[in-house]
């Protein structure tokens, strides 16, 4: 007999989401790593928001908005928009979050009140070492091989939002409330506002960092890494790595002016140190790396360099008291070890990790101006990548 479909609804209906969801869906033992990291980072939590007995409201639980920020990265959301619009229909997502089908989603401008509260406490830097920790705990990361490598991210603002700085400067202070005077005219119109997004021809104009700024996102400088291609507006990210799985241990976004890669990886390798307990034995990087003030860097904090060299050529044994030269000459002396060339190989597990940040993660441009927002970004896109492995890792 043919089936017919019911057009009536029904009254009340029963559903369990856990059942819902297959017992080896993948998103289970990542769920399962998240809310133990998150329930570590109660305190954190508790001190970001007023308390009731000083007339502090309900708020949508962090816990929930933190692991929504984690799907968002997981399943290459473009917007909290588009976001609240999926949680809105997707069982899967709601179970995630520890939702009931009937309750209504949060609005997706709570999230911009929840930044500030991530840039007040650090929260999302904390949640990722609680993830490292946890990899640190399983015995899966390694105490004394790393590597270090950067990349760029596009950032959101467009080539039309750069301006001479004076020019900014000029229109600053024309925004700049005057003091009225009695003679003034109350009928005097202000100037029509200029159409943001009118036609701008580039030709002919020579445009640098020195120069111009963006003013939609003025962190960002003009940048590229080939003398073939257009520079655009980037920012740069920097990857701290372990070497056993290629597990991120810390992550960081930098100005994208060919010196902070050099920089960004001093600071993650003292900032492990004092917050992880990690003091790696050796890095590798790439040609990028060969710097003298560089590798003396890492010679005083102990650390042997793993570095290819942008000299092909033997290079000259230093006749001076020079503390550089001699750290490049070491570091090519040992080039043909079999760590070094372990080092190497492993350290382009880092490519891997850009791949998958910029491709899943979202942040091949990212959708947010700002250093600081597009850090946080970077924190949650390293945090969800490495749940991943470590779902694929420890025993379920």
């Amino acid at each position: 007999m043919r089936g017919r479909i019911s057009r009536q609804s029904n009254l009340f209906v029963k559903i369990n989401l856990e059942d819902l969801v297959p017992k080896d869906h993948p998103l289970r033992p990542i769920k399962r790593m998240a809310d133990e990291a998150l329930a570590a980072m109660s305190r954190t939590f508790t001190a970001a928001y007023a308390p009731a007995e000083k007339g502090g409201r309900p708020s949508i639980p962090p816990e929930r908005l933190l692991k929504a920020l984690i799907l968002m990265s997981l399943y290459t959301v473009r917007s909290e928009r588009a976001l609240c619009e999926r949680i809105t229909f997707d069982m899967l997502f709601r179970w995630f979050l520890d939702m009931t089908p009937d309750e209504a989603c949060f609005d997706h401008s709570d999230f911009t009140n929840f930044r500030e509260r991530l840039d007040a406490l650090d929260i999302t830097r904390k949640f990722s070492d609680r993830v490292v920790m946890m990899a640190m705990e399983a015995g899966l990361v390694s105490q004394d091989h790393f590597s270090i490598d950067g990349s760029l991210i596009q950032s959101h603002a467009s080539l039309k939002s750069l301006k001479h700085i004076e020019e900014i400067k000029r229109a600053a202070e024309e925004r700049k409330p005057k003091r009225r005077n009695d003679d003034d005219d109350d009928d005097a119109s202000t100037p029509p506002r200029p159409d943001s997004n009118a036609w701008v021809d580039f030709k002919g104009q020579k445009r640098s960092n020195s120069t111009h700024r963006s003013t939609t996102d003025p962190q960002a400088r003009l940048y590229t890494k080939s003398s073939g291609q257009a520079a655009l507006l980037h920012h740069s990210m920097h990857v701290l790595m372990e070497n056993r799985h290629g597990l991120g241990v810390d992550i960081r976004v930098g100005a994208a002016d060919g010196y902070a890669e050099r920089k960004c990886c001093l600071k993650m390798l003292d900032r492990v140190k004092r917050k992880l307990g990690l003091e790696p034995t050796t890095l590798g990087a790439d040609k990028g790396y060969d710097s003298a003030d560089f590798l003396v860097a890492l010679e005083q904090r102990g650390i042997e360099p793993h570095v290819a060299c942008k000299s092909v050529k033997e290079i000259d044994v230093p006749r001076e008291n020079d503390a550089g030269a001699w750290a490049r000459w070491d570091n090519q002396q040992r080039a043909g070890d079999a760590g070094y060339v372990i080092s190497q190989r492993k350290r382009k597990l880092d490519e891997e990790v850009f791949g998958w940040l910029k491709v899943v993660g979202g942040l091949k441009k990212v959708r947010l101006v700002g250093r600081r927002a597009i850090q946080h970004l970077a924190y949650i896109g390293l945090s969800t990548l490495n749940l991943i492995r470590l779902s694929r890792l420890l025993p379920t």
